[in-house]
């Protein structure tokens, strides 16, 4: 199957590093972002085949980041997790229609979030 990478986006860099971690022990290259602006400098020069996206962050929040993402014919169909503490119906509903795939929320289970990110690259 080959190397997948994904991009995790978080203000957080510490919690960025937890995700990371988690990814690369079962083998995914990973490309950090601190938020949506920084996520699409870094997309023109980085492949990526999935991101694990914030909700809140300063700067570019993760809902305008998803929607801006699916502007772009290169991204319009990369699948995007998103990984918050919003737990609201509201919230995940205009995930949804911004164009996020799955909705995680904080606290989380590594091998929770590593299965999810797996099954988008299963045949």
């Amino acid at each position: 199957m080959g190397s997948k990478n994904v991009m995790v986006i978080d203000d957080s860099s510490s919690f960025r590093t937890v995700v990371a971690l988690a990814l690369k022990r079962v083998g995914y290259g990973v490309v950090e972002a601190s938020d949506g602006q920084d996520a699409l400098r870094k997309l023109a020069t980085s492949p990526v085949d999935l991101l694990v996206c914030d909700v809140n962050m300063p700067g570019m929040d993760g809902l305008s980041f998803v929607r801006q993402l699916r502007t772009q014919p290169k991204h319009g169909r990369t699948p995007v997790v998103m990984l918050t503490t919003e737990t609201s119906e509201a919230k995940k509903a205009e995930g949804r229609a911004a164009g996020a795939n799955a909705w995680i929320t904080k606290p989380f289970q590594p091998s929770k979030l590593v299965e999810l990110v797996t099954s988008f690259f299963k045949e």
